[in-house]
Order: C-alpha cells, then structure tokens, then sequence
C-alpha cells in the first residue's frame, strides 16, 4: 500500500505541494517532519533530516531521528512520518514518533499503515517500545495509536490543550 523513502532532492518539487497543500488547508504544523513546516528552504532542510540520521552530525540540540516520506503506488507523497531513537527532556512528553498525512489523502488508512510499518523501523534499532503522544482531542491519530497497539500511559497539557501519552510495545 505505502512505502517509506528517506528525502533527497529529486523530492523537491512534490515536497513543497505536500507542504503548500497543509497550508492551504489553514494547517501551519506538519507533525513529523522535523520543522519542514517552518523552514524557508527545502535544501535547508533536507541538509538538516540527513545530518540527523547520524549520531556524528545530528544537531546538539535533537536527536538522531529518522524522517521518512511516505509513497503510495503511484510514488505520490501521501504522508511523513519520523522516528526519534531516543528520548530527550524536551521529547520526554513527545516521544519517538510523529506523523501527517496530507489533507487530501486522509481517512484512507494512510497513518495506520505508516505507525505500523515505522515499528518495524523502531523494533530493528533495538527500542522494545515507541512511546507516542497525541491531543486528546485528535480522535483519529488516537485511533490509529490504539490500532497500533498503543496503551494509554499518562495525560500532559501542551499549549493548553490536554493531551495523552501511549506506549506501543515492540
């Protein structure tokens, strides 16, 4: 249905529709692509998720993360997805996933089918759990996290919006 590919160049043109295609949706945050929704520059950002793969050049303030464009069958960027070997203070509410899927593309199965191949990813580096954090009030990120196996662990309040921790066990 999907596949995972890491961002290069040749992804340029079909990124910046993918982005343009959140904010005309009035959207301004793309959960799960390491700031592309606030970076100016596409070159500047794709410099920034490569040099994040890597414990040698990831920034001092991140972590090594993983960020993945999500394909379809036609190649067609239907979603993002990242995951974050570790947690950090800053992640400790956060955890080692985020996820979009863009507008047009929703209510297809597109998030379910992303959260479970990343665990894949998550269970080949080593972790024995993915913890994920979701506003309560984004019922069908909840549901993709409980199709997943999530298990709701603790509630934290982000921006004055409660939201729920889950842990998906690997």
């Amino acid at each position: 249905m999907i596949r995972f590919i890491r961002p290069t160049e040749e992804h340029k043109e079909e990124a910046l529709a993918f982005k343009q295609e959140f904010l005309d949706n009035g959207e301004h945050t793309i959960n799960g692509s390491e700031l592309f929704d606030q970076m100016n520059s596409y070159e500047d950002w794709l410099k920034s998720v490569t040099d994040n793969i890597s414990e040698e050049t990831v920034n001092p303030d991140w972590v090594v993360t993983d960020t993945f464009f999500a394909l379809d069958e036609k190649d067609s960027i239907v979603g993002i997805i990242d995951f974050r070997h570790e947690l950090n203070g800053f992640l400790i509410d956060f955890g080692n996933t985020g996820y979009s899927v863009r507008p047009s593309e929703r209510r297809k199965g597109y998030a379910t089918e992303m959260l479970h191949q990343l665990l894949d990813v998550a269970r080949n580096s080593g972790l024995n759990s993915l913890q994920l954090s979701v506003e309560r009030s984004n019922e069908p990120s909840v549901k993709t996290i409980v199709k997943n196996g999530g298990v709701y662990e603790r509630s934290f309040e982000f921006q004055g919006e409660e939201a729920d921790v889950y842990r998906i066990k690997l």
